[in-house]
């Protein structure tokens, strides 16, 4: 549900003064805790650091970012693989035809 316009965009105060305070093309990394903050036009060339609930996940900011979130860029569940059978089955075939590297294997 979008934000209403009265209202403007939500905006973390602290975190657009401590952008203001850096140079622009400044490497250092801004860790953040606040995923729901608006990205505006003021943190285009900075590196932020989302905190993804584990860790904090660095994210370039661009211009295409502008308008979007913060937590959109740093995903907060890890996608492994859908299991079964039939996943390693084809994932047997795919290793047999080279389309696949083999999985780390196991030292002995």
């Amino acid at each position: 549900m979008p934000r209403s316009l009265k209202k403007g965009p939500y905006v973390n105060k602290k975190l657009l003064e401590r952008i203001k305070a850096l140079k622009k093309g400044t490497k250092t990394i801004i860790k953040v805790w606040d995923r729901a903050s608006m990205i505006v036009p003021e943190m285009v060339g900075f590196t932020i650091a989302v905190h993804n609930g584990k860790e904090h996940i660095p994210v370039f900011i661009t211009e295409e970012m502008v308008g979007h979130h913060l937590g959109e860029f740093a995903p907060t569940r890890k996608f492994i693989h859908h299991g079964g059978r039939m996943a390693r089955e084809e994932e047997r075939e795919l290793i047999a035809k080279g389309e696949r590297k083999f999985k780390k294997e196991k030292e002995e």
